[in-house]
């Protein structure tokens, strides 16, 4: 089996490296994968093993028309049985009109709670023989604008088992920010964009310091204030050292950072925003409050602050709720399940 993959955002935010994921996971399982990309995206320079090939196709944005042809052209010298689209940057749209005219089948990953325009549903998800969305709530929302539920195959994101030993431990994340011994640190990790509600927790932060002085809060994120703030690339390291991880979305397909949080060992808190709520279980693995709500985000704040024996239970349950319902070999094989229905369906 043959599948022709197509990213093209340019940046390794929380969709990107779950492709990277899907990839790995794939070739392990005998499946041949080309990747189109564009030049100089993050994704270009990830390691991939054999059974991956990355070809780069150059593309001007969303709205660049010229990326059609290109695509066709790779999708005819390549000849794959499926082709896979993840990212909307312009593949969804460009990327179904190439694989429709070389009559290729396709599928495409939704991996947000953006509603669609309900106008543009019956043409646009006519290209893919199947939608895989990443939460029950990303499903949800497409069958809320009109999208055939038949089509709709729910495989939720994967989360990479932490490094057993990254050299990071608590001691020295403190020491790197010069924190005090003794405090609770706090971490956000997201885009410097709206929706992630870094607002919500500004708002929230008076009240939690009032109350928990030793708390101490590190913000990492790219987005329009990335000028002003340091990029890390060993975040998924630092993650571990923290004793919380707060993230305030006011939408989320299902949250990649959340994930990845859990499978180090720390609780959660979070907003019952999209599918976030199938990721973090309520009292469980971590807290949730209603998203926007600044007071209810600064309660359960102080209320996990204040608990360490609760943050090793939350914990302690996130790592295993991870390992057990989000491994990269059950996305994997989500994926290729999906690959086998379209191929069933062609030959049927």
């Amino acid at each position: 089996m043959k599948i022709l993959h197509i990213e093209t955002g340019m940046n390794l935010y929380g969709g990107g490296r779950q492709v990277v994921w899907i990839l790995k996971g794939l070739a392990d399982r005998g499946v041949e994968n080309v990747l189109l990309c564009p030049a100089g995206s993050e994704i270009a320079t990830a390691q991939f093993p054999a059974g991956v090939e990355v070809v780069y196709v150059p593309m001007g944005g969303d709205l660049d028309l010229s990326f059609v042809p290109k695509a066709m052209a790779q999708i005819r010298h390549h000849r794959p049985d499926v082709i896979h689209l993840h990212s909307r940057r312009g593949a969804d749209w460009l990327g179904g009109i190439a694989a429709r005219l070389c009559r290729t089948p396709a599928v495409l990953s939704r991996r947000v709670t953006n509603p669609e325009n309900r106008f543009a549903v019956p043409l646009k998800y006519r290209l893919y023989r199947r939608v895989i969305t990443i939460s029950d709530a990303i499903r949800q929302t497409l069958i809320d604008a009109g999208v055939d539920p038949a089509i709709i195959r729910v495989v939720r994101s994967a989360v990479a088992e932490p490094a057993a030993d990254s050299g990071w431990t608590s001691e020295r994340l403190r020491g790197e920010f010069d924190l005090d011994p003794d405090a609770c640190v706090i971490g956000m990790a997201a885009q410097f964009i709206r929706r992630k509600g870094h607002e919500v927790l500004l708002e929230a932060l008076p009240a939690v310091l009032a109350a928990q002085p030793s708390v101490r809060v590190l913000l990492f994120g790219r987005g329009p204030l990335e000028e002003i703030i340091a990029r890390r690339s060993d975040l998924d390291q630092l993650i571990a050292c923290l004793d919380i991880l707060v993230h305030p979305a006011l939408d989320e397909g299902l949250g990649v950072i959340v994930l990845e949080a859990s499978a180090a060992g720390v609780p959660v808190v979070s907003t019952r925003a999209g599918g976030i709520p199938e990721a973090v279980r309520e009292n469980e693995t971590g807290l949730l409050v209603p998203p926007g709500d600044a007071d209810a985000l600064a309660d359960a704040l102080i209320r996990l602050a204040g608990d360490a024996d609760l943050r090793h239970r939350m914990g302690a349950g996130g790592a295993a709720q991870m390992r057990r319902d989000f491994s990269i070999d059950a996305m994997a094989d989500g994926n290729l399940e999906v690959y086998r229905e379209i191929l069933a369906g062609e030959s049927g």
